[in-house]
């Protein structure tokens, strides 16, 4: 079943509409005004809320295991956790993580 080529366009269009109208409200209508101090506090949890809803999917369903558990990835995850806490060093978090996973795929095949 395919999609009518009107119908496609008005949603591609829609979606871009909404897209920029979300974005122009911060830029074009809040940007030039200084925001309230509790707004700039939950601003800072940004990246904080971001980041595991977009690397949780990658280790607990990974499409290279068919979106099965393995354990290379979860020791990667863990090890990149317990460094970025205790280290307080995203990079070397991450390097310690990715060594892990390497390793652990090498080590498992």
């Amino acid at each position: 079943m395919s999609i009518d080529t009107i119908d496609l366009w008005v949603v591609i269009i829609g979606l871009g509409l909404g897209s920029f109208a979300l974005r122009f409200v911060f830029t074009g209508l809040v940007g030039d005004r200084p925001l309230p101090a509790w707004v700039l506090r939950h601003l800072r949890y940004t990246a904080v809320a971001v980041l595991p809803g977009l690397v949780a999917p990658l280790v607990v369903w990974p499409a290279a295991t068919g979106g099965s558990l393995d354990a290379p990835r979860m020791a990667a995850a863990v090890v990149t956790l317990a460094a970025g806490y205790f280290l307080r060093n995203m990079i070397v978090a991450i390097l310690l993580g990715a060594l892990t996973l390497y390793g652990g795929l090498a080590l498992t095949g």
